[in-house]
């Protein structure tokens, strides 16, 4: 089922999900069930998958020698969404980059999830990999995620990248996106990002999921700008509950979003980590609560491999 059909069907009820990540290369998909199982209780109707573009590594080889090779640490990911719905029976979404692929590449990869009854699908530009400063498409892949959301909207309607092709069949795929309350690192400003999220609407998206922020007010003036630009579809809130005192300087380094001053002063005061778990539990669940009073249709939290501080907040919310 589509993700805009289970808001349509939740009778305004604020509904649960999460976001996974495939495990490392060598472990077994057990770790990623046992991290599923316990918030299941909640009833999520979808899980999102990330996918993890290769990297390179220089491997030393002798005789001052570097080799640089191509690894891919966390691989899986439509392995992952398909055993979801399998074990699960609950619609699994793959993550889907402009960083690694070609079209063809891309192409090749919606095939197969239309194939595993897969409906849908979150389509991201990517970040640039720890050797480039800035973002690099493929050759012959796509620049920027509009791009990528006009390719699949073109599967939607039965057009390849081929022409010659005869009777194509039509996926069916209900696309995301992305979008950031306090913008993209890379955007000039926050209208320009809007800007640019209004046309991976026009070009075919029909949901918005959004980077994790910790100040509720944030979110609700960002709705409320992409609402007077004529962006309509669900703009489903992302959460992370803060874990350990090195997200202090971590989250706002890496992500780029503000924490709130209340919020740091509570962390710095603790005395180990798992005194910050419970003040970001907590944290959490208060934002849940203003978000859910107000009508949110889906309430969506990045797990990182990690169940334990989302069941607590799932436990006080759904």
């Amino acid at each position: 089922m589509k993700v805009t059909e289970h808001i349509e069907k939740s009778n305004g009820r604020t509904q649960f999900s999460f976001e996974i990540l495939p495990p490392l290369k060598g472990q077994h998909i057990q770790s990623i069930f046992d991290n599923i199982d316990p918030l299941m209780e909640f009833k999520p109707p979808f899980i999102d998958v990330t996918y993890h573009r290769e990297e390179y590594v220089y491997k030393d080889v002798g005789n001052g020698l570097l080799k640089k090779q191509v690894v891919k640490k966390r691989p899986g990911t439509v392995g992952i969404c398909a055993a979801i719905q399998n074990k699960y029976d609950v619609d699994a979404i793959p993550h889907i980059l402009c960083g690694g692929f070609t079209k063809e590449d891309t192409e090749n990869f919606l095939v197969d999830l239309d194939f595993l009854d897969i409906d849908n699908v979150m389509a991201l530009r990517g970040d640039a990999v720890k050797s480039e400063t800035y973002f690099r498409p493929e050759k012959e892949g796509h620049t920027y995620a509009s791009e990528l959301v006009d390719q699949i909207e073109n599967l939607n309607h039965g057009k390849f990248l081929d022409d010659e092709l005869q009777n194509t069949s039509c996926t069916n795929f209900c696309i995301g996106v992305a979008a950031y309350p306090e913008k993209h690192m890379e955007a000039p400003s926050l209208e320009s990002d809007i800007h640019f999220l209004k046309k991976k609407i026009k070009k075919g998206a029909t949901y918005i999921v959004t980077q994790m922020f910790f100040d509720n007010k944030k979110y609700f003036d960002f709705v409320e700008k992409c609402r007077k630009e004529g962006i309509t579809v669900p703009i489903i809130p992302g959460l992370k509950p803060i874990a350990t005192k090195k997200q202090l300087n971590l989250i706002p380094h890496r992500f780029h979003v503000d924490l709130p001053e209340a919020l740091i002063i509570e962390v710095v005061k603790c005395k180990d980590n798992k005194q910050v778990r419970q003040v970001g539990i907590e944290w959490c669940v208060e934002q849940s609560k203003e978000l859910q009073k107000a009508g949110i249709p889906v309430l969506h939290y990045y797990s990182m491999g990690k169940s334990n501080n989302i069941k607590a907040i799932a436990k006080e919310i759904f």
